[in-house]
């Protein structure tokens, strides 16, 4: 450390250059680091979905649900797996240890499902994997409405034009429209039209299946030009389903629409969507993980945007319905202010106690480049900035001079001791702030060591908790022990740039604050240890009441928060 420090004072400009680096690299990451509310408390997750049409919930969880949970279950690194069954649907969500690879996760699951997807029923389609995605990952949900198009149209719309033109944005995982009505060619059968052509359902059923789809006729060779033969027999057009032949009765073709009524209409509702209280299509956005919640919503309201001057007149898309980057900019902006807040009060306190602006403000330095340095440090690991990251630089925030306000407080002392001595006594600067960096290294070494000790056992936390707090102890570390770097390496060398020939160190003397505390410590300081133990009850006894206090109060996993977003959620019996 000895070296260290002498290097640091026989190099000072380039300390001082490597130092704006520094906080110039910090600045810049900070600008281009994901910003969110939490850090990312969804562990690796695999979403199944599996379809059965018409089937009841209780044969899709016996059928369906069960056998995929069995077969999941043995899959490696599996700490939890939970479903949820419907009408014809099942869901399953199987849930890894922490740190799993999602894609090495989806793998494994995606092998699993294919030992079982022989023993689910017929009607059951493959299971398939939901796009990756987290709990957190719904940052947007807004609104088409209009008030000439119907609710088919505006659902074609968001199907066939939002959607697609979404999914292409970069970071979006999934977007879901909901409400509206989804357009449906829809074949009622007649029962006397069956029975009066001896028409069975099936048949129809057949009928209705073949009339739209496109057959290739191979190839037709002129010469040196081949042409692609296609019949052409996919239906656009109510009138093209009925027009279908159903079967030959003699030399009569017995046609859908003879046995049943064909029309356009809604599909059989599960949900719906409304603004205002009326209806509309609300569609829901899913971010990827990993992704900038503040950057994909941007991109976002630019693909809106271009939307809205492209869809037919009178749809209207409202953004406002939710935001979660409003959510993030509120919240990490209140935690920003607290920590400039902070800074503000340790600035004040600084140059109150020092009474000096050039000591002032090389201990003041300690504070950007230690900061630079925890936002480094969080990129370098994959963290994001958010408010845990951004509470931990704001608990350290007065700590991160402590180390430099001891190095800069001794090294003036000792310049103003070495300025008092005779000519021939006084030692060369360099010599003086070396020798008072080492004289108190020890005591900021330690008190650091102790305090990043304390912090240690957060590391330690499992589950949620440790996802959600890990981040903050490790900013608050990084932050304190980069100040101790910056008070050992950075420091030292400011004060020999520009304290020793400065006259208002040299000539100065403490402050008015200074002064008065001092008088006052000096005065009562014997009268304290002349009554040892009353000062001790007195604490002790002070320690019971916080004690019994603390058991009062009430708990809660996190604060509230009050960032003017509100989400409701209604239950009520099953069949409502």
């Amino acid at each position: 450390m000895k070296r260290i420090i002498q290097w640091s004072i026989d190099h000072h400009w380039i300390v001082i250059g490597l130092s704006v680096l520094l906080f110039a690299a910090g600045a810049w990451t900070a600008r281009q680091m994901p910003i969110d509310v939490f850090p990312d408390l969804t562990a690796p997750t695999v979403t199944i979905l599996a379809e059965g049409h018409g089937m009841a919930p209780e044969e899709m969880e016996s059928l369906v649900t069960f056998p995929i949970e069995s077969a999941i279950n043995g899959a490696s690194g599996v700490r939890r797996v939970r479903s949820a069954t419907a009408v014809g649907i099942a869901v399953v969500w199987v849930e890894f240890d922490w740190g799993t690879d999602i894609f090495m996760a989806r793998q494994l699951v995606s092998e699993k499902l294919s030992l079982v997807s022989g023993v689910l029923p017929p009607q059951v389609e493959r299971p398939v994997l939901a796009p990756v995605s987290s709990i957190m990952g719904e940052i947007l949900f807004f609104a088409l409405s209009s008030e000439s198009e119907d609710p088919l149209t505006l659902r074609t719309i968001a199907d066939t034009t939002v959607r697609r033109r979404l999914l292409a944005v970069p970071g979006v995982s999934q977007v879901t429209p909901i409400g509206g009505a989804e357009r449906q060619f829809q074949v009622v059968a007649h029962a006397d039209g069956l029975r009066a052509n001896s028409i069975s359902l099936t048949e129809l059923l057949s009928a209705v299946r073949g009339a739209s789809q496109n057959t290739s006729a191979g190839i037709y060779t002129e010469g040196a030009q081949e042409y692609v033969l296609e019949a052409i027999g996919r239906v656009r057009t109510t009138e093209e389903i009925g027009d279908t032949v159903v079967a030959m009765r003699g030399d009569r073709s017995v046609l859908i629409r003879d046995v049943a009524d064909v029309r356009e209409a809604g599909a059989f509702k599960r949900g719906e969507g409304s603004r205002s209280g009326k209806p509309a299509v609300i569609v829901g956005v899913q971010k990827q993980p990993g992704a900038n919640t503040i950057e994909v919503t941007a991109r976002l309201d630019r693909e809106l945007d271009t939307l809205q001057s492209e869809l037919p007149r009178g749809i209207t898309i409202d953004r406002r319905i939710f935001r979660q980057s409003d959510f993030i900019e509120v919240a990490v902006n209140n935690v920003v202010d607290a920590l400039r807040d902070g800074g503000i009060l340790v600035i004040l306190i600084v140059l109150l106690f020092l009474a000096n602006l050039r000591a002032a403000a090389i201990t003041l330095t300690a504070m950007p480049l230690s900061l630079a340095a925890a936002v480094l440090a969080l990129q370098a690991f994959g963290a994001s900035i958010n408010t845990m990251t951004l509470g931990g630089m704001a608990i350290a925030i007065g700590a991160l001079v402590d180390d430099a306000i001891i190095d800069v407080e001794n090294v003036v002392r000792r310049l103003r001791e070495n300025q008092g001595r005779p000519p021939e006594q006084q030692l060369p600067a360099a010599a003086v702030v070396r020798d008072a960096t080492l004289e108190i290294r020890s005591s900021i070494v330690f008190a650091t060591v102790i305090i990043v000790l304390v912090f240690l056992p957060v590391f330690g936390l499992a589950g949620i908790e440790g996802r959600l707090l890990t981040p903050l102890a490790f900013a608050y570390i990084v932050a304190l022990l980069a100040s101790l770097g910056v008070a050992i390496v950075v420091t030292p060398a400011l004060c020999f740039a520009f304290l020793p020939n400065a006259p208002s160190i040299l000539r100065g003397h403490d402050g008015w604050l200074s002064r008065v505390l001092k008088a006052r410590f000096s005065r009562d300081l014997p009268r304290i240890l002349s009554h040892p133990r009353a000062v001790i009850a007195s604490a002790l006894a002070l320690l019971v009441l916080s004690g019994l206090t603390l058991t009062r109060a009430g708990t809660a996993f996190l604060p509230e928060f009050h960032e003017g977003s509100l989400t409701r959620s209604v239950d009520t019996l099953p069949g409502t």
